[in-house]
């Protein structure tokens, strides 16, 4: 049986310091890196929620609602993704797909093939093999069972603030892409990765690559 639509959150709510800020308004191809996530996760995901602590007018071109973090001076990820948590809880919802915002190149496969792989906790984290094998787990996307949120709560108010900290106490599973030329979970942290981001787009428009990121959501 077809699992029912996840409910998913876009995680937007840092400083993006190395980027001057404002991570998610960036440009990439003509679109805002906001809008290229939203292109991956919308055929994949049912309600869609974004995660930020800024003045939520500036999101209101999106039609989505905003969930700023519940916990003070924006402690990181970890604030946003129990903020999806307690979002997808209130939806009665037991589980919640998660993505950052600088994650323009997401697969098209990526809430199918978490659900695959989740196994009876329901709690699995995406990861990615590069063509020398190593593999790197990507702990801000995934699909996070709600029933964590209590303990994630006290975590964060402990002052732990590392994400693969906090999951690997539940021993999640893991979904791995493997990849030759382009990471699917690239992330744009500084000015010279949106330059990468922007030669990596092209390239793949011109191989005509099928990807979500060629889709308007």
């Amino acid at each position: 049986m077809k699992p029912e639509p996840l409910p998913a959150v876009i995680l937007a709510g840092g400083n993006a310091s190395r980027m001057g800020g404002a991570k998610d308004a960036r440009l990439l191809a003509g679109k805002t890196l906001l809008r290229h996530v939203l292109a991956c996760i919308t055929p994949q995901c049912g309600p869609i929620a974004l995660n930020a602590n800024e003045d939520p007018d500036r999101f209101a071109p999106y039609g989505l609602p905003i969930l700023p973090d519940s916990i003070p001076e924006r402690p990181g990820p970890l604030a946003g993704i129990l903020a999806a948590m307690d979002w997808a809880a209130e939806l009665g919802c037991p589980r919640v797909l998660t993505v950052p915002t600088d994650t323009p190149f997401l697969p098209p496969d990526l809430v199918s093939r978490l659900h695959e792989n989740a196994g009876p906790e329901q709690f699995c984290l995406a990861a990615s093999a590069p063509p020398d094998g190593q593999t790197r787990i990507h702990p801000t996307c995934g699909i996070w069972p709600t029933r964590l949120r209590g303990d994630l709560r006290n975590t964060l108010k402990s002052g732990q603030r590392k994400v693969m900290g906090f999951a690997r106490t539940y021993s999640p599973a893991s979904a791995v892409w493997t990849y030759a030329a382009m990471d699917p979970f690239f992330n744009i942290n500084s000015p010279a990765d949106l330059v990468r981001a922007e030669a990596l787009f092209s390239a793949s428009a011109k191989a005509g690559t099928k990807d979500c990121h060629h889709r308007n959501p």
